[in-house]
């Protein structure tokens, strides 16, 4: 059963497999799906079964994702889910290894190339989206001064805000709510730089 919380990355092997690009996609679409087919996946990803349950099997090795229950009749079909509601990787937990520093700088890159294609996609597809969910998107960019500290309890409570809205829709879901909603990304950055 997919964990509440979220899993904290400290070991080098799980970070390198989920900074391979098409195992973050496959993780990001097992993650908005809940549970899916490495069928269901691949026509998703675009690629063929067999690579995407190679994939799906590394992302299971690291305790990234794990069997779901069967929805299949038959049971000849491998369900998977997340294992966790998300992960985190923290800086305290890479200060002592150069590797793990430069394994986190290539996930980084990994999710912020996958990020910016998502958004310029939407950007590209703007217009067939109805005038509610173009009204209702968000770009915003804010340039306060803040103290490491005050960074740090901003990005809790936004986590937090996101975190009650997330699991709402969840819950609305699963009681059978589903008319109108559609997947959102939603993608924050908070980091000091200099001018």
């Amino acid at each position: 059963m997919t964990s509440s919380e979220n899993r904290r990355i400290t070991d080098l092997g799980t970070l390198k497999a989920i900074s391979h690009p098409l195992r973050m996609r496959l993780y990001r679409a097992l993650f908005v799906a809940r549970t899916a087919t490495a069928s269901q996946l691949a026509d998703q990803v675009d690629e063929a079964v067999s690579l995407v349950s190679y994939h799906l099997r590394k992302l299971a090795e690291h305790g990234l994702i794990e069997e779901a229950e069967t929805r299949s009749t038959d049971g000849r079909e491998r369900w998977w889910q997340p294992s966790s509601y998300g992960f985190s990787i923290r800086d305290e937990d890479l200060r002592d290894a150069p590797e793990l520093v430069a394994a986190s700088a290539a996930f980084g890159r990994t999710v912020d190339e996958q990020r910016n294609q998502m958004y310029a996609r939407f950007l590209d597809e703007r217009h067939t989206w109805s005038d509610e969910w173009r009204a209702a998107s968000v770009s915003s960019e804010w340039l306060p001064r803040l103290t490491a500290g005050e960074l740090a309890a901003l990005g809790a409570e936004l986590d937090a805000v996101l975190k009650k809205y997330d699991q709402k829709a969840r819950a609305a879901e699963a009681a059978g709510d589903t008319g109108g909603r559609e997947n959102v990304a939603v993608h924050l950055r908070g980091f000091p730089y200099r001018g």
